[in-house]
């Protein structure tokens, strides 16, 4: 009876715990976003030179039909020679080549648009 008793507690013990990481694990991640957010609201919208340099994609969940998604990804090099990489939308990733040049618009990480010259 007291084996059932230890094995009934730790399983508790052990849904708990696992219960406490998933929510904060959760909450950790939605505070980031946020943070990351508020942060670009109230950074100044720039419009700088810069290049095309590589661009990339990452796929997310299941690789079969319909579950999957796919998030593009466009790294400029601006005017100061600094690079950054920005998310963009799947139909802006398909309008840019590597080498292209011209103007970026951008607020903090936030991705604006890109014109060409």
């Amino acid at each position: 009876m007291s084996m059932m008793f230890f094995s009934s507690g730790l399983f508790e013990v052990f849904f708990v715990l696992t219960f406490l990481l998933f929510i904060s694990v959760f909450l950790f991640m939605l505070i980031s976003r946020i943070s990351q957010w508020n942060k670009n609201n109230h950074s100044p919208r720039l419009t700088v030179g810069a290049v095309v340099i590589t661009k990339r994609t990452n796929v997310h969940g299941d690789t079969g039909h319909t579950s999957g998604s796919t998030s593009y990804y466009v790294t400029f090099q601006v005017e100061s020679g600094d690079r950054m990489e920005l998310h963009v939308s799947g139909s802006e990733y398909g309008m840019l080549a590597e080498g292209d040049r011209g103007f970026l618009t951008f607020q903090g990480t936030r991705y604006l648009g890109f014109e060409r010259v």
